[in-house]
C-alpha cells in the first residue's frame, strides 16, 4: 500500500462518515413522523420517547379517514398537481429551447424578466388573483388553481430547463443535419434524449411545488369538497380542542405517499433517460 492510498483512506471514511450523518438527519424526521402515528396519542405525550411503535396502533389512521374528505382531497390535489405539472413542462420545454436556441429581439430582456419574476414574493399577488379568479368564474376550481399553480412554477422550470439546454452542444444537432436529418429530426433524435434527465428534474420540482402548495390552495379553494390535502391536514389543527397529534402525523403520512411514490417512479426514468442521452449523444 502507497503512503497516497494511505493519506486518501482516512479522508475518504471521514466523507463516507459525514454522508451518513446527513442522510440520517434528512431521513430521521420522516421516520419520527411514521412512528408517533404507529403510537396511541398517551404515548406520545409521556416524558419519554418511544424510538419505535413498541404500542402499535392503526387507530390514528382510521380517525384520520374517518374525519372525511381525504379521498376529494385527494382527488384535487391529485388534479391540479397534474394539470400543472403537463402544461409546465411544455410550455417550459418550450420557452427554453426558444431563449437558448434562437437569437431574437429582447431575448436578452425576456430572460431577465424570468429571473426578476422569481423575486416577487408570491403572497403579494393573492389578492389581485383572486379578483381575477373570482371575476373568471374560477374560484373553488380545479382550472383555476391549476392555472395559479402554472403561474408560480413556470419562472423556475423556465429557467432550469434554459441551463439544461444550453449545456447540450448545439454542434451535435448541426452534424446531424449534415449527415441528412433535418433541423426538427435533428433536434427530436439527438438534442430531447439528452434533455429528458433535465425535464425529469424539472417535474419534479413541479410536483413537489404544486403538491404542497398552501396559501393560495386556502384562499382560492374555500369550499370543503374544494379543498386540497394541505388544507385537509390543517383541518386536523383546531383553536378549540386539543391537537391528536398523533393523528396529525397518520395524516401527514397519507399526504406523503404520493409523493414518494412518484419520486421512486421518477427516479427509475431519471436513470434511464441518462443512460439513453449518453448512448445517443
Amino acid at each position: 500500500m502507497t503512503a497516497r492510498a494511505v493519506r486518501i483512506r482516512p479522508r475518504r471514511v471521514l466523507l463516507n462518515v459525514a454522508a451518513l450523518v446527513v442522510i440520517a438527519c434528512s431521513i430521521f424526521p420522516v421516520y419520527w413522523m411514521v412512528n408517533t402515528s404507529l403510537l396511541p396519542a398517551s404515548a406520545i405525550k409521556t416524558s419519554t420517547p418511544h424510538l419505535w411503535p413498541d404500542e402499535f396502533t392503526l387507530r390514528n389512521y382510521v380517525t384520520a379517514f374517518s374525519e372525511g374528505g381525504f379521498v376529494s382531497a385527494l382527488g384535487v390535489s391529485i388534479a391540479a398537481t397534474l394539470i400543472t405539472l403537463v402544461v409546465a413542462l411544455v410550455f417550459a420545454f418550450l420557452a427554453a429551447v426558444a431563449v437558448s436556441r434562437f437569437r431574437f429581439r429582447s431575448r436578452k430582456s425576456l430572460i431577465v424578466a424570468i429571473l426578476v419574476i422569481q423575486m416577487i414574493p408570491a403572497e403579494a399577488l393573492i389578492i389581485s388573483t383572486f379578483r381575477v379568479l373570482d371575476g373568471w368564474a374560477l374560484v373553488n376550481t380545479v382550472a383555476g388553481l391549476s392555472f395559479v399553480y402554472i403561474a408560480l412554477v413556470l419562472p423556475f422550470t423556465i429557467w432550469t430547463l434554459r441551463g439544461f439546454v444550453n449545456g447540450v452542444p448545439a454542434e451535435l444537432e448541426e452534424a446531424a443535419m449534415i449527415d441528412g436529418c433535418s433541423r426538427t429530426g435533428a433536434f427530436w433524435r439527438i438534442t430531447f434524449p439528452l434533455l429528458a434527465p433535465g425535464l425529469v428534474s424539472t417535474g419534479v420540482f413541479a410536483f413537489i411545488q404544486a403538491w404542497n402548495e398552501f396559501v393560495f390552495a386556502l384562499v382560492i379553494m374555500t369550499r370543503p369538497e374544494a379543498q386540497t390535502l394541505p388544507i385537509w391536514l390543517r383541518s386536523f389543527v383546531q383553536v378549540t380542542k386539543a391537537t391528536d397529534w398523533s393523528v396529525v402525523m397518520a395524516a401527514s403520512t397519507l399526504m406523503a405517499i404520493p409523493v414518494i411514490v412518484f419520486f421512486l417512479f421518477v427516479q427509475h426514468r431519471m436513470t434511464s433517460g441518462l443512460m439513453s442521452g449518453a448512448v445517443k449523444g
